[in-house]
């Protein structure tokens, strides 16, 4: 799409000067439309298939430096990429899936999102807030009890106006969740179902094009680090960085599943959100790389590796991670600079992903 040229249906595509002096891309007029992507020439421009995509995070996300935690580790350039910094409702990375996922329930005329996670879930957040924004009605499935008074993440889930069903055991939740998009086909609700973390094949394309946004910020990389649970953004980098260009290494710090899992997981996911632009590419599990050493603790239970990371960033750079996913993933990375995985004349960018609404949950503040 041409700058300054009018989008399909008459919305309006502006180019702004960042801080870095990057082109950063707005779009105006009814927040309705849906925009279709163009694909990069490599790729196929006669390809048939063009996803459907709803612009509304703030993109690019910045790159920075982080010039004194290098020092203070003694190892290679350190820069982050502020997925943090999305746009809504305190950003994220599942903001660049919900382009994605929201542009698809539109056409598949649904009036009702429905999706799940933990009680603090930055997913279901974010969610709430683009069902919000788009007029949909939203029903979350969380894990836990209900609280005497909700903060962090699940308060800016009643804010957002989310319907909140509360599982007390997680083994439930799929029956539950199951249970709560049935009775809202049967009841008119036109439900679309968004996938935990919004990892399906929709979802991942929010990172293949992150890539591409990556690739074209010109900042050289030889390491993304990035925290890996259900695999869409890890699955979408993989795709992004063999349809785009990208030469570095792909690194995915697992906040919970195995390293097995992970690899098999991420290349079928990989493969199957090839599909979606229109030509399929086989990956194989050896061309994942997931760290799985540093969540034996288990999901969400904050360790000191995770406080050491959340202090580290905070004190040397100005910087907040969440406890459960940046905070780990930082970790990790931190650890593997320690024990000389990198080289030092190597550049290593933190992928943050967002999430700190959650240092203000009951459940972590007083831990941190």
């Amino acid at each position: 799409m041409s700058i300054g040229s009018a989008a399909p249906g008459g919305c309006h595509v502006e180019r702004s000067e960042t801080s870095l002096g990057i082109a950063g891309c707005t779009t105006g007029g009814k927040t309705s439309e849906i925009l279709r992507v163009a694909q990069n020439d490599t790729y196929g421009q006669d390809s048939a298939m063009s996803p459907p995509r709803l612009q509304f995070a703030h993109l690019p996300t910045p790159i920075e430096t982080l010039p004194r935690l290098s020092d203070a580790l003694g190892g290679p350039r350190l820069l982050i990429k502020r997925d943090d910094q999305t746009g809504l409702a305190f950003g994220g990375n599942k903001t660049r899936k919900l382009e994605f996922l929201l542009a698809e329930a539109r056409e598949q005329d649904a009036r009702t999102l429905i999706s799940g996670g933990a009680l603090q879930s930055n997913h279901c957040r974010q969610t709430a807030a683009a069902a919000g924004r788009f007029g949909f009605k939203c029903i979350l499935v969380l894990t836990g009890e209900k609280p005497k008074q909700p903060s962090a993440n699940l308060l800016l889930d009643e804010l957002f106006g989310a319907e909140i069903i509360y599982v007390a055991d997680r083994k439930a939740r799929d029956r539950v969740l199951q249970e709560t998009f049935d009775r809202a086909g049967k009841n008119g609700m036109k439900p679309y179902l968004v996938p935990y973390g919004g990892s399906s094949p929709t979802g991942a394309l929010g990172y293949a094009f992150a890539m591409k946004e990556l690739v074209e910020q010109n900042i050289r990389a030889d390491w993304v680090v990035f925290a890996t649970s259900s695999g869409g953004t890890q699955a979408g980098l993989l795709l992004g960085q063999r349809v785009f260009g990208y030469k570095g290494k792909l690194l995915g710090i697992s906040v919970d599943e195995s390293e097995e899992w992970l690899k098999e997981h991420v290349a079928e996911l990989a493969s199957s959100t090839s599909l979606k632009l229109g030509k399929h590419i086989k990956f194989t599990p050896d061309e994942v790389l997931a760290n799985a050493h540093y969540c034996s603790a288990g999901y969400g239970v904050l360790t000191e590796q995770e406080r050491e990371a959340i202090r580290l960033f905070a004190n040397l750079e100005g910087l907040l991670l969440d406890p459960v996913y940046t905070g780990r993933a930082a970790a990790g990375m931190i650890d593997l600079i320690r024990k000389r995985f990198f080289k030092k004349d190597e550049t290593v960018l933190f992928l943050h992903t967002g999430g700190q609404p959650a240092l203000f949950a009951d459940q972590y503040a007083s831990k941190i």
